[in-house]
């Protein structure tokens, strides 16, 4: 049975929830945690390209870290990254949420209307309702791809802010310039990390 959850991950582009494995294979929560469980040690100690994770509230296989360079030789695609403006609003988001637009440029000292965009379009944070103050402003949460992106199951595996500074985030996203109203230096960033001004 070990082998059909392994198909069921290989074929699935989501994180797949325990209890739909379950479900699907007819098992109990408990057995197939214990299957998956099997399959993570037979990749480690097979030496395998590929691992099983948990994140998101649910399971999935990817390549291993390891294997990145020659993966993107393979697909010779350049990935969009994020650029420090962004990565910046969108710890922000992490640490704050639900954060209204103007909490999230009080804390930066700088306009993030480009770095929302940025972020909403990578689905990286989503509009979570409205602030009950003077004209409703939107308040803006990360999303469960937030989670997939990062390798997180849940935002309680978050380190703490005070052990977090932007540039220790950034070997996670690939830096991308983006030229907008976010990129001269952040006087309030200081109170979020020690990265760099951006450029």
């Amino acid at each position: 049975m070990d082998r059909v959850l392994e198909a069921l991950l290989f074929v699935s582009s989501d994180p797949v929830p325990l209890d739909t494995l379950a479900e699907v294979t007819g098992l109990s929560a408990e057995e197939v945690r214990t299957l998956l469980n099997d399959l993570t040690v037979e990749y480690t100690e097979q030496g395998r390209g590929w691992q099983l994770e948990e994140v998101a509230g649910g399971f999935r296989l990817s390549t291993r870290p390891d294997f990145a360079p020659y993966i993107e030789r393979l697909l010779r695609a350049p990935q969009q990254g994020l650029s420090t403006a962004a990565l910046e609003t969108l710890a922000i988001i992490a640490y704050n949420q639900p954060v209204t637009r103007l909490e999230v440029e009080q804390i930066r000292g700088v306009k993030s209307e480009r770095s929302l965009a940025t972020l909403l379009g990578k689905g990286l944070i989503q509009e979570v309702g409205r602030k009950d103050a003077l004209g409703r402003p939107i308040l803006y949460g990360t999303t469960e791809h937030f989670l997939r992106h990062f390798g997180l199951r849940g935002m309680e595996e978050l380190p703490r802010l005070e052990e977090v500074f932007v540039q220790d985030l950034l070997p996670l996203v690939e830096r991308e310039p983006e030229p907008d109203g976010d990129s001269h230096e952040s006087a309030g960033t200081a109170a979020l990390s020690e990265s760099e001004p951006e450029a």
